[in-house]
Formats: structure tokens, sequence, C-alpha cells
């Protein structure tokens, strides 16, 4: 029995025109994802499904754990061949959940594996994505070939050398360009082991003393132009909460030093160096003519026997809830706005409580004489929005509130090699999205206003706004 079929999540005869004719075949901007640079640069060879798979997917853990997987066969030392045997137990319970499609997507798509994949056939199916990793010669540069991939945006640590980013740029016979994303999440985690940490690193690489709020700026607006010099265009910031709150040089500079002595910072003193920070951040972004990303809404490593035993980003994360969602990213967005000096920015919320804040908020500071079409954006169904219901949520309240034409659409924010299907997930559930309001009247029948929102959302708009229009 074939699952994925050609017309798989296209419900409708519109839909199915709209994807096969217009979506289908537009190549993959990824503005944003977690892939190693290393591994780009080096064309890293997999040594087996397990490691290109599995290793490194929280979504997949965490799926294992709750199907009752001994954390063994999930982070620890077992065997790939166990490993993979444990995924395809899990499978069979999944249903329900996008991890199902996901899976025969990528099964079908880097495979050509056509089964389902469970308990009784999963050795035959190890064996066949093995054999094909071998004999498809599936290494990361082929895989990002083979998945019609033009950018690549990675997150990068302000103190990364980005060594990889240039040699992957001086290497002729990789035309895919990955540029870094500055993410400077360290230097707000004030008060934290991990803030210290970041200030020593600075220090390291910068060979100048910081014992300022003042030096620290210097000293990162040094990274921001190291990252620039070397292809940068975008930033990324992921947030627990959104906070403003206003304040003086003074306290800045003496909320900094509580900060470096990792003494206690209250919540009022937290949300004036946050504010602060993206403040002087976002200033530099718009002098450098990048896109600012803000990921907010997640509450991280919730599980401490566990975060004790395997570390970070290991699946035990969550949406996080919060108060004033819509004071905080008003004033962060008008602080620099006033100023004349706000970036392009994507604004990415994990609490789906808040997406029509997020869509109305967003709107407020469109107004630009450069002629930038969706200025500030609604970002796409971010980590546990990943899914249908998740995507049509986040594409019906930028719809109400804003401009769904201007989209900038899909992007993977994935460690996996695997993950492109995603794009094609998304453009399915866009295409059936708009054929549902074409077949009930709501949109019209209008084939090329139809077919420029399909291009446009899929592939054309984050073109044009990350500036790669030719």
């Amino acid at each position: 029995m074939t699952f994925i079929t050609k017309d798989f999540m296209l419900q409708n005869e519109t839909a199915k025109q709209l994807y096969h004719d217009f979506a289908e075949s537009l190549p993959i901007f990824d503005y944003h994802c977690h892939l190693d640079p290393q591994q780009i640069s080096g064309d890293h060879k997999f040594s087996d499904v397990t490691e290109l798979w599995l290793a490194g997917d929280h979504y997949k853990w965490r799926a294992m754990r709750a199907h009752g997987i001994p954390e063994e066969k999930i982070t620890g030392n077992a065997s790939s061949e166990e490993k993979f045997q444990a995924w395809a137990q899990t499978v069979e319970s999944v249903v329900g959940n996008p991890l199902y499609h996901w899976t025969h997507l990528e099964l079908k798509r880097y495979f050509d594996i056509d089964e389902l994949l469970n308990s009784k056939n999963w050795k035959s199916i190890y064996d066949q994505a093995n054999k094909a990793i071998q004999e498809k010669g599936l290494t990361a540069r082929t895989l990002i070939n083979h998945s019609n991939v033009t950018f690549i945006g990675t997150t990068d640590n302000p103190t990364d050398s980005l060594e990889f980013h240039e040699a992957i740029r001086e290497d002729a016979d990789f035309t895919v360009e990955v540029a870094p994303s500055f993410r400077p999440d360290e230097a707000f985690a004030i008060g934290e082991e991990k803030f210290t940490n970041f200030v020593h690193k600075l220090q390291d690489v910068s060979s100048k003393e910081v014992t300022t709020y003042k030096e620290l700026i210097t000293e990162i607006e040094t990274r921001v132009d190291y990252f620039n010099e070397r292809g940068a265009i975008i930033s990324d910031l992921g947030l627990g909460k959104l906070l403003y709150a206003e304040s003086t040089d003074e306290e800045i500079e003496a909320i900094f030093l509580k900060g470096l002595a990792q003494k206690e910072v209250t919540t009022e003193e937290n949300a004036k160096y946050q504010t602060r920070l993206l403040s002087d951040l976002g200033k530099m972004y718009h002098a450098r003519g990048w896109v600012m990303q803000l990921h907010f809404g997640a509450i991280r490593n919730n599980n401490s026997r566990m975060f004790n035993l395997v570390g970070a980003d290991a699946g035990f994360d969550s949406i996080n809830d919060q108060t004033n969602v819509a004071f905080a990213l008003n004033n962060i967005l008008n602080a620099l706005d006033k100023e004349d000096q706000l970036p392009k920015t994507i604004v990415y919320n994990l609490n789906p409580t808040y997406n029509d804040v997020v869509a109305s908020t967003v709107a407020n500071f469109q107004t630009n004489n450069e002629g930038i079409q969706g200025k500030i954006q609604f970002g796409s169904g971010w980590w546990f929005n990943d899914t249908e219901q998740g995507m049509l949520r986040q594409m019906e309240a930028l719809a109400d509130h804003g401009l769904l034409m201007h989209f900038v659409g899909m992007l993977t924010d994935s460690r996996s090699f695997v993950s492109y299907p995603r794009h094609e997930y998304f453009r399915r559930i866009l295409c059936n999205f708009i054929g549902e309001r074409v077949e009930n009247g709501k949109f019209p029948n209008d084939q090329e206003l139809l077919q420029k929102l399909v291009e446009n959302v899929c592939y054309n708009n984050a073109m044009k706004y990350f500036n790669k229009v030719k």
C-alpha cells in the first residue's frame, strides 16, 4: 500500500492543481536551520541510516520516550540496529503526530522506500536505507543538492570562527550558498553561568577585556562586523519570554556587573537588560541591512534528572506562557522604529494562544520608505507548531491581520539533512488551505493571482526579503 501518494494531503482538485503546477518544483530557500557547517564543508559521509536519521533528532526522541523506549536505545550506547528497531517500533504508535508523515516522506524521498515502517519490517528497511546511502552516495552535500536547496542559513554563536563557512564559500564545486546567522542567546543569559562563559569566550576571540556593558556592546559589534564580512545577512535570538523595561545607562552597567559576578538578577533587572541589549543589537542589524529573527515562548530543559543525564536540546522543552506579550512586543518594535532603526524582523511565537496578538502587533510596524513588502513578518509555525493545525492557525491569523501574499514561508529549523520534506509538507498544506477557499468561494479562481500567491509564499518572497533576487 502506498501512503505517500502524488496527492498526499491535497484534498480538493484546486489544491492538487496548485501544488503540482506551481509549488512542487520550486527550490528551497532555507533561511533558518541548525545544520552543522563543518559537515557541509567536509561533505560528511554517514555511517548508516541511524546516524543520518536519528542522531540529534529530539522530535523522534520525545516520541520514543512516550512509547516506553529505554534511554539506552535513544541517546545511549545501544547499537545502530537497536536504536533503529526501537524507532520502528515507536512509529506504529506515532499515527496522528506529524512525525508519522515526516517519517514516510523522508523514507520515500531519500531512500525510495514506499513501505510503512513498523516492528515487522524494520530490518528490511534498515538494510534498504543503508544500501541507498552507499549506492546513491547520500552525503551531506548530495542530500542538500537532491533537495533542490539554493540557500542555507545556519545558526552560529557570535564567538564562532566561521572557518567552515569560509571553506564552503571558496569551494567552487558546491554552489549552494551557506551563510552564518548571528545567534547571541548566551549574551542574554544575564546572571547565569553561560553568560559569564560567553563573556570570557568573547574576550578570548577579541583579545580585549570586557568589564562593562559598554565594552560588551563594543566587542559584540566587532563580531557582528566579523560575521557581516563573511556573508551573514540574518540574526536570530531565542527568548523564553518577551520582556520590556526602560533603563538608564547607570542601571544597565550595574546589572551587567551583577550578572558578570553570577549574582542573582531580579525579574525587573532582567527585563531592563534584555530590552537594552535587544535594542542595541537591533540598531546594529539595521545598519547592516540584516534580518532580525525573534523566537520566543520556549521553556527549556524542564526535566532536571534527564538534563543531568543527557544534557540540553534533548527533547525536554515545552511551550511557555507569559503575560504582557502585546505590551512587550509592541514596545520592543517601537523602541527601534521611533528612531527609524527597526530592521526587517521575523517574529516566531511558540504559544499559539498569542497568534492574533503577534499578527496584529507586527502589522503596526510595516511602514517604510524602501518599498519592503512585509517588512515585519509573523514567522511560520515553529517547533511544536510544525503540524498541520499549527501551520493553518498561523496562516489564518496572518491572513486575518496582514498580507498572506507577502509571507516569507517555511524553514526547516532542523539539525537533520533529511528534513527538507518539511518544506514539501508545508507546501501541500498551503495549497490545500488555498484550494479549500477557492472551492468554497472565499478566494477567486484566478489562476494568475493564485500562482503568484503560491510561488511567493513558497520561494519568491524569501528570495526578495533576504535580498537574493539577481
